[in-house]
């Protein structure tokens, strides 16, 4: 009789599971007073090239409920992320800027990130944003403010030296974003769906982008689709000052087998390629389409495409038109 008790207590086949979880939440505070499992504050670090709207990113990232420093000195990073990590401070979100602002970032940043993942308690997250030379020399001369590396030199020579001197940082970096092709707004949305607590993996956001080989291809494509194989309504005189957005040149490229065609097999590929993305991490994918001018097919391609990956699980799709 005294051992019936206890071969019942072995019968349920989950107690075991069961009796696991208390000791793993007993040992934390244990060694460390008011400290959280490990893995459940988040700790975003925004870093990157200046001008690529990191203060856009935090702001987006404060919207969301994050506790947010701008400017943060290195070497007080770990002492945050310290705090982020007691459960009586109420830090669940902690998102910090740093940057070359702060004069010893460079020598600092690298050993004080590595000393971070090591800590307990939360989920340290390094993104760094960039934009392509000509949006940054875009950006700062709106802001009429000079480079932090070059107060007395021009911005193209800052942002040169400040590229080549983060390539060691961006390469620790768990997310790299291209903001190029963004407005405020677009980036803003960005790291709101990347950064909103839904229980899921954000989605990816997939910009069609058309333009015009003669105007040159987009700097930061990620993929790019040459439709110059298709029937061109540059050559029809109703058509010509038309764009691929009007019904009538739609109308003239799909009554061609190409097109068609053309449109089938990519939205195939597409639909297949993008997913296998999703699942690698990327949380931005530029695809462009190109044709002469980017006026008509290349315009046409980017809004037949956007209906029909509409149902890809996982992505947003956005169309720019550059050249029309």
């Amino acid at each position: 009789m005294t051992r019936k008790p206890s071969a019942s207590a072995k019968a349920p086949a989950d107690k075991p599971r069961r009796r696991r979880k208390p000791l793993t939440l007993a040992r934390k505070p244990s060694r460390a007073p008011g400290a959280a499992e490990r893995g459940t504050r988040r700790f975003v670090i925004l870093t990157g090239l200046s001008g690529a709207g990191k203060t856009q990113a935090i702001r987006a990232l404060e919207d969301l409920g994050y506790f947010c420093v701008d400017n943060l000195p290195s070497t007080l990073i770990p002492t945050m992320a310290e705090l982020a990590s007691r459960a009586d401070t109420g830090l669940e979100k902690v998102a910090i800027v740093a940057d070359v602002r702060e004069s010893g970032f460079l020598k600092e940043f690298p050993r004080v990130f590595r000393r971070l993942k090591t800590l307990p308690g939360i989920t340290p997250r390094l993104i760094f944003l960039e934009a392509d030379p000509s949006t940054l020399v875009r950006r700062f001369s709106e802001t009429r403010r000079p480079h932090p590396l070059a107060p007395d030199r021009s911005v193209s020579e800052g942002i040169r030296e400040e590229r080549t001197k983060m390539n060691s940082i961006r390469a620790m970096a768990d997310l790299v974003l291209d903001t190029s092709n963004l407005t405020v707004h677009e980036l803003r949305d960005v790291f709101m769906r990347m950064s909103r607590d839904e229980g899921g993996r954000a989605a990816m956001v997939v910009n069609l982008v058309s333009f015009g080989y003669k105007h040159g291809v987009p700097m930061d494509a990620d993929l790019v689709f040459d439709v110059r194989c298709l029937p061109n309504p540059h050559f029809v005189d109703t058509l010509r000052p038309l764009t691929g957005r009007d019904r009538a040149v739609v109308r003239f490229m799909r009554r061609h087998a190409s097109t068609r065609d053309f449109i089938d097999r990519l939205t195939a590929f597409l639909t297949f390629a993008l997913p296998q993305y999703v699942q690698e991490g990327k949380s931005y994918l530029t695809v462009a389409i190109g044709c002469t001018g980017g006026r008509h097919r290349s315009v046409m391609l980017a809004e037949e495409l956007k209906r029909t990956l509409a149902g890809v699980k996982g992505i947003t799709v956005r169309v720019k038109h550059r050249d029309s």
